[in-house]
């Protein structure tokens, strides 16, 4: 049975909503407190936390970037912020929240801006009872990470190694680091910034953020696999064809030409997102449902991928660049340069060397101005080994093989694909599929993705987070798309596909000429 939505007006708990629990008072300090980042999901997701009570008491939020603003200032300007990201929103529990901010003018990657801001971090630590635990949180331009942290090193904020030291370790406070993607360019621009952050933080102070591991229906694949007999003994090679994973957005690159330039499809969305959602998909079970345990499943699981040789980088590829339709062409774009082939869709095949999947295609896609807004793993079974229907009619041509679709978003749903007979007098037969909307059967509100993990980072809880080598891993399963391997992918690019489409034609014959299409409906 089916419970009835809910739709609360304000923040409220639900079944998918238990807030983590034991959070450590600490700081929060959020260098480039000014961004995008800050304003839309950053502040937005600490009032939803605060207002689920996931928050410690004592904990407080202290933005830090270089233009001159008051306490009051910024509190007004997260208001705003917050007003425009979070249905719901209640004035009274913004009162509460809003106790919690302060702000620091100052440049964090300048280390004259530092005995400034110890002051202001040791006012904060005493008056607030946060017993000198601090959680760096980079929101700011990859370009400046290297250099922010050797500014924390200089000025002393980090006492890791004394608190190993310590005969009592959990006594002492603790620093820990968020970094937000892209980490790294590639694979030795990854590696470097990795032994940057590791002369400063500990590699389990270290958490190297992906939003899209906060999501609901990214950490259900796990239970799914895990927690359901029917899923796990035929979860392999033998019974699965293919699986696709999709990301594809509706909108185009838009203002953020110049940064997309720098970026593209694969670097964005398909080196760090779909790769995390790969690993979930083809991880081995862990002995628990702890870390440590998870995270070496997901290295392991990422070190298996197969390397792509070259010759066969332009069958195992297909990439695209929007032409011009309700928004201009990426090539007509203020930062784009003349010629450019950077690519607004990529879709790739990789093969993971493992006896679960020997031989199983992992298909990852995703695009800018694409048809519809939908991120999606579609996991084909192989079709019967025996056709006993052959000559039965049948409402799709023939058996196809049972379908599982789990949608991320926007909606939360899966869908399962299965043959049954057309009710009647004659032998017929059509798919059909039973459908699950998780979002109808928990009710309750969504939270932005961002607030859990960073609370579990005020936890001490990495089992969300991404280890060094599963990025440098990560890394190095695409670079044969980014370096010169790919150039042959990139020729002519331009306008390849059309807006409001599914992708240039090139991805569906890279499909195609291993028989099978992408799910699109």
């Amino acid at each position: 049975m089916t419970a009835a939505p809910t739709a609360p007006d304000t923040i409220s708990q639900s079944a998918t909503q238990t807030p983590p629990s034991g959070a450590d008072p600490c700081v929060l300090l959020i260098l480039g407190a000014s961004g995008d980042l800050t304003h839309r999901k950053l502040i937005p997701s600490m009032y939803e936390m605060h207002c689920l009570g996931a928050l410690h008491p004592a904990t407080a939020i202290l933005g830090m970037s270089r233009t001159a603003k008051s306490d009051e200032g910024w509190r007004a300007e997260m208001r705003t912020a917050v007003q425009a990201s979070v249905q719901g929103f209640d004035a009274t529990r913004w009162q509460a929240f809003e106790q919690r901010l302060f702000y620091h003018a100052g440049d964090a990657a300048t280390q004259a801006s530092y005995p400034a801001l110890i002051e202001r971090l040791d006012t904060l630590a005493a008056t607030r009872s946060t017993k000198g635990n601090m959680l760096f949180y980079l929101s700011v331009a990859p370009s400046l990470y290297e250099p922010i942290v050797q500014c924390i090193d200089d000025a002393g904020l980090v006492t890791e190694g004394k608190r190993w030291c310590s005969l009592d370790a959990k006594g002492r406070s603790w620093q820990r680091i968020v970094v937000e993607k892209p980490f790294g360019t590639d694979e030795a621009s990854a590696a470097s910034l990795n032994r940057a952050l590791g002369r400063v933080f500990e590699e389990d102070s270290t958490y190297r953020i992906d939003h899209y591991l906060g999501k609901d229906l990214v950490q259900s694949l796990l239970v799914l696999r895990f927690a359901n007999s029917i899923f796990e003994p035929v979860w392999n090679h033998r019974y699965i064809d293919h699986v696709q994973i999709t990301a594809a957005e509706t909108v185009g690159v838009g203002m953020r030409g110049g940064f997309y330039e720098q970026t593209g499809a694969v670097r964005d969305m398909i080196q760090s997102h779909l790769m995390q959602v790969l690993a979930f998909i083809a991880m081995e079970p862990p002995n628990r449902m702890r870390a440590n345990e998870i995270r070496s499943e997901k290295i392991k699981l990422i070190g298996a991928i197969r390397p792509t040789e070259a010759a066969d980088v332009l069958t195992h590829g297909a990439f695209g660049q929007y032409g011009a339709g309700p928004e201009p062409a990426y090539a007509q774009l203020q930062g784009v340069a003349p010629g450019s082939t950077v690519e607004t869709f990529a879709a790739i095949k990789l093969h993971l060397d493992t006896w679960r999947w020997a031989g199983t295609p992992f298909y990852l896609r995703t695009g800018k101005a694409m048809r519809a807004k939908r991120t999606e793993v579609v996991v084909q079974f192989k079709p019967p080994a025996a056709d006993l229907f052959k000559n039965v009619p049948h409402g799709a041509g023939g058996v196809q093989g049972n379908r599982l679709m789990i949608e991320i978003a926007p909606n939360e749903r899966a869908e399962l694909r299965f043959e049954s007979k057309v009710p009647g007098r004659r032998m017929a037969i059509a798919p059909i599929a039973m459908q699950a909307d998780f979002r109808k059967e928990f009710g309750g509100q969504p939270v932005e993705a961002y607030g859990p993990l960073i609370v579990d980072a005020m936890r001490g809880d990495q089992s969300l987070f991404k280890h060094r080598t599963e990025v440098e891993g990560a890394w190095s399963a695409v670079m044969p798309f980014l370096d010169g391997r790919s150039r042959s992918l990139r020729e002519g690019i331009a306008g390849n596909y059309v807006q409001g489409s599914w992708g240039p034609r090139s991805a569906d014959d890279m499909m195609l000429r291993d028989g099978r299409a992408w799910h699109d409906g």
